[in-house]
C-alpha cells in the first residue's frame, strides 16, 4: 500500500481512517491508529471540555498527526470547532450537517476539512465549500446512515469532484480497501474493525456482541424519523421496531433511544443499549492491537492487488 494524495495531505503512512465514533472513539483509540501509521480520530461528541482533554491526553501520547470528528448536530457544535483551533488539531472529520460556516475558520488555522457525505450532491457543495477531502459512507456502516450502499455512492462521488475520495461503510478488512480503490477511492475510514481493537475502551460486553456477530445481525432504527441509524439486533431494536411499524410518530421512539448509545458504550448494557456497528461486523472476529490490525490490512490489501 503506497503513499498517495491522502498519505500526504494528512502527512501518515497508510490511507486508512479510524471513524470517529460518538462516546467511543477516545485518546487511547486515536492514538493507536495514528501510531501505528493510519490517522485516528477523537470523537467531538461530549461536554467540550472532556473534548479538550482527550485532545491534549493524545498530543502527550504521540507526535503522529490525529483528527477530531465534529458532530455539527449537537448542541456545542459551535464550540467544538472552535477548540480544534485553539488546540491546533491538525485534521477535522464532520457529519450530520454542514461545516460551511465553520470552514473558513479552520482553513485559517491550516485544519485539513473531510467532510463524511451520503451524495453526490453534497459531495459536491463540499467541494465547492474547500473541503479538501470527503468520505463517501455507504448506508453498510454503523451508526447513522444514508441511503446508499458503498458499491453505489464511492464511484459516483469520484466522477462528480476533484478533490480526493475516500471510502466507508463495509469494509473491514484488505479486500474491502482493495475494492475501494478499484471504486477510485484513494483511501478508507474503519470504524467497526477498530472498535474490537485493544486500545479501544468501550465496554467488554459491547466487542464481545460485535466479535459474536452474524452476517445479518444489524438492524436499521429509525427509518420513519428521517434519521436511520443501523445497530446490532437486540432487546432495544425489536421493541423500537414494532413501537416504529405499528405508531412511527410515537414520542416513545425517542424516550426508548435516549441515552441508549452510551448505555452500551459504558454500562455494557447490550440488551437496551444502542450498539452500533457496520454490516461488516460478521467478519470481525478476534481483538488484536491497532499496530496488528493495520499490519493485516496491508498484508491482505497488497495480496489482492498482486494477485
Amino acid at each position: 500500500m503506497k503513499g498517495n494524495k491522502i498519505t500526504e495531505l494528512l502527512n501518515i503512512k497508510y490511507p486508512i481512517i479510524q471513524g470517529g465514533m460518538a462516546w467511543i472513539a477516545d485518546a487511547s483509540l486515536a492514538v493507536g491508529v495514528s501510531e501505528a501509521g493510519g490517522l485516528g480520530i477523537i470523537t467531538g461528541v461530549g461536554p467540550t471540555e472532556v473534548v479538550r482533554e482527550q485532545i491534549r491526553k493524545a498530543k502527550s501520547m504521540t507526535d503522529k498527526p490525529f483528527g477530531v470528528n465534529v458532530m455539527l448536530m449537537q448542541e456545542n457544535a459551535g464550540e467544538i470547532a472552535k477548540l480544534v483551533c485553539e488546540e491546533n488539531v491538525p485534521v477535522v472529520t464532520t457529519g450530520a450537517g454542514s461545516p460551511a460556516q465553520y470552514i473558513e475558520m479552520w482553513k485559517e488555522h491550516g485544519i485539513k476539512i473531510i467532510p463524511v457525505v451520503a451524495s453526490v450532491a453534497i459531495a459536491k457543495r463540499m467541494e465547492k465549500f474547500g473541503a479538501d477531502a470527503v468520505i463517501a459512507e455507504g448506508m453498510e456502516s454503523g451508526g447513522h446512515i444514508g441511503q446508499t450502499t458503498t458499491m453505489s455512492l464511492v464511484p459516483q462521488v469520484v466522477d462528480a469532484v476533484d478533490i480526493p475520495v475516500i471510502a466507508a461503510g463495509g469494509i473491514g478488512d484488505g479486500r474491502g480497501i482493495a475494492a475501494a480503490f478499484m471504486l477510485g477511492a484513494i483511501g478508507v475510514q474503519m470504524g467497526t474493525r477498530f472498535l474490537v481493537s485493544n486500545e479501544c475502551t468501550v465496554h467488554p460486553k459491547y466487542k464481545e456482541k460485535v466479535l459474536k456477530a452474524k452476517d445479518i445481525e444489524t438492524e436499521v432504527t429509525g427509518t420513519s424519523t428521517s434519521h436511520p441509524v443501523r445497530v446490532l439486533r437486540n432487546k432495544l431494536t425489536r421493541q423500537y421496531l414494532k413501537i416504529e411499524r405499528n405508531n412511527p410518530d410515537s414520542e416513545e421512539l425517542e424516550e426508548l433511544t435516549r441515552g441508549a448509545l452510551r448505555k452500551a458504550v459504558v454500562d455494557g448494557d447490550t440488551d437496551n443499549g444502542s450498539v452500533m456497528a457496520g454490516q461488516i461486523a460478521g467478519l470481525v472476529n478476534k481483538e488484536q492491537s491497532c499496530k496488528e490490525i493495520i499490519e493485516e490490512l496491508v498484508a491482505e490489501f497488497d495480496k489482492c492487488m498482486n494477485r
